[in-house]
């Protein structure tokens, strides 16, 4: 059980990536008043927090609406989770998610979406959902940690980011992508195991 849920926390905490959305949350709040960016995080990081939750809780109704097997889940989610972090691994201009520069301040995209709830985070959370009750409470558990790791990272993304430096930074999401690589080739294996069992 412990087991499980600190599988669950790290695979949440790597697909959202908080230390890597660091430079985003600054360059997005770059414009916004020093005195309101607490908020803005903290408004960001509960959207971002509902909806995956609403993912996790819902997940398996949403799966059976569209006639989706969670072995289909498994192998899409492990794509793109690969492809992300593959991204993390070699950055691109503008960064994983392309530029975010604007002069307002920012409301659900791209902070809440798809900086911390990106396609990677919600596949990851409709894997998690579950009709066992202990099972899925252990998940929601691990999610709500996750969220209070967003919310010290990113209220300190300013301080973290003068403090390490941009070199640190990058190694650091280097080894996040490249654990985040192992976790999605392991996902995609167990998904086609699965398939072909059910043969």
């Amino acid at each position: 059980m412990t087991q499980s849920f600190f599988q669950s926390f790290i695979l949440l905490l790597l697909v959202t990536d908080p230390f890597g959305n660091i430079p985003i949350f600054v360059s997005a709040l770059n414009k916004v008043t020093p005195e309101r960016r607490w908020l803005v995080v903290l408004r960001e990081c509960a959207i971002a927090f509902v909806l995956l939750l609403l993912f996790m809780l819902f997940g398996r109704h949403f799966l059976n609406a569209l006639q989706l097997s969670e072995v289909a889940l498994r192998i899409g989610g492990g794509v793109v989770l690969f492809l992300i972090a593959l991204r993390m691994i070699f950055p691109q201009p503008g960064g994983i998610l392309g530029d975010t520069g604007g002069d307002h301040e920012p409301f659900i995209v791209p902070l809440a979406i798809p900086a911390l709830a990106g396609p990677s985070a919600l596949a990851t959370v409709l894997l998690f959902s579950s009709t066992d009750t202990i099972e899925l409470t252990l998940h929601v558990g691990a999610l709500l940690l996750v969220a209070v790791v967003w919310l010290i990272v990113l209220l300190s993304a300013e301080r973290l980011q003068r403090t390490l430096g941009p070199r640190v930074m990058t190694a650091f999401e280097r080894l996040m992508g490249l654990i985040l690589t192992a976790m999605a080739t392991e996902m995609l294996l167990t998904g086609i195991r699965e398939y072909v069992h059910s043969l």
